[in-house]
């Protein structure tokens, strides 16, 4: 969530000014922000309007790629 963060810094300053904005505590924001609570499709829909985001951008903000490269060794 680095490229939220940033937005969220841009815009609010702070996550805690965010999280209010938000209607959220603090910790809840920093749960969903280091991957350890997911985010809910309302509060994805809040936070676009709050910080601007696009619908055609949730997925670079909200939804990372996850990719998984297999080695090969060789013989």
């Amino acid at each position: 969530y680095a490229k939220l963060s940033g937005r969220i810094k841009e815009k609010f300053k702070t996550q805690e000014r965010f999280a209010e904005a938000m209607n959220m505590s603090p910790r809840s924001i920093s749960l969903k922000l280091n991957n350890k609570r997911e985010w809910k499709q309302n509060e994805i829909d809040k936070a676009c309007e709050l910080l601007e985001i696009q619908t055609s951008e949730i997925g670079e903000f909200f939804f990372a790629n996850i990719v998984q490269s297999s080695e090969q060794k060789s013989a």
